[in-house]
C-alpha cells in the first residue's frame, strides 16, 4: 500500500474540530491584541483545555532553515510574549543570532489559534535570575548542567550531571545561572483564528500601527 493511502486510513474519521466551539465576533474585539489574547487564554484555562499556556516557538538558523519547539509562555504584557531559554541553548543561540520570532498557540478543543510574529529581546540580569529561580531545582540543575541538546553517551551520563548541580544548589542558595535567559517577542502583528465546521474560520488581523493596532478580516 502507498504510503500516502495508509496515512489517510489512519486518520480516516478522525474529527478536525469539536461539535461544539466558542463564538466569536470579531466587531467586539478590543483595541489591542493583547486583551483579547488574555480573555483567550483564561477561557481555554477555564474550559479545562491541556496546556494552554504551551506553545510552539519558531526561529531560523544561520542557514536560514526554520526550526520550531514547544515551549511554556512565560509572560504577557505591554511589552510583548515572554518565553525563556539557556542562551547556548540551540533555540536561545538563534535567537540571539536572528531576534526575530513567531509564536503559535493551538488549542484544539476550542478551535483556536493564535499566531504572534515580532522581533526579540533579552531579558536584564535581573528578570533572568529572577525567572530562573522560580524554576524547580532539579529544573535548574539541568540548566547548570548545559549542554542541551548535545549528543550523550547514556541516561546515566545526563542523571550524574544533575546530581552534582543539585547537590551545588543544596549548598549554594540562590546559585544563579549566567546562560538562563528570558525573551520577549514584542509583537508586529497578531493574529486570533478560530475554526468553523464548514471552513469558514474567523480570522482576525491586528497589525502594530504606530503606537496603535490596526484590525483587519483575513480570508479563511
Amino acid at each position: 500500500m502507498h504510503e500516502a493511502e495508509r496515512i489517510r486510513d489512519v486518520v480516516q474519521g478522525v474529527p478536525v474540530f469539536p461539535d461544539e466551539m466558542p463564538s466569536f465576533d470579531p466587531g467586539t474585539a478590543p483595541d489591542a491584541p493583547v486583551e483579547l489574547f488574555l480573555a483567550w487564554l483564561t477561557q481555554a484555562v477555564a474550559d479545562g483545555i491541556a496546556a494552554p499556556h504551551a506553545l510552539t516557538l519558531s526561529t531560523v538558523d544561520d542557514d536560514g532553515m526554520p526550526d520550531a519547539r514547544v515551549v511554556i509562555l512565560k509572560e504577557v504584557g505591554p511589552t510583548g510574549w515572554q518565553v525563556a531559554s539557556s542562551s547556548d541553548s540551540p533555540k536561545g543561540r538563534q535567537l540571539q543570532a536572528h531576534p526575530a520570532a513567531a509564536l503559535t498557540f493551538f488549542w484544539p478543543a476550542a478551535g483556536r489559534q493564535v499566531r504572534v510574529r515580532g522581533p526579540v529581546s533579552v531579558g536584564s540580569t535581573e528578570e533572568n535570575d529572577a525567572d530562573f529561580q522560580r524554576r524547580h531545582p532539579v529544573a535548574r540543575a539541568l540548566v547548570l548542567a548545559g549542554g542541551q541538546s548535545e549528543v550523550m553517551a547514556d541516561r546515566d551520563e545526563l542523571d550524574a550531571a544533575v546530581e552534582e548541580q543539585v547537590h551545588r544548589l543544596e549548598a549554594a542558595d540562590g546559585l544563579a545561572s549566567t546562560t538562563w535567559t528570558v525573551f520577549t517577542v514584542a509583537p508586529r502583528t497578531v493574529e486570533f483564528w478560530q475554526a468553523d465546521q464548514q471552513r469558514l474560520h474567523t480570522r482576525l488581523l491586528y497589525t502594530r500601527f504606530g503606537a496603535g493596532w490596526r484590525r483587519q478580516l483575513l480570508r479563511p
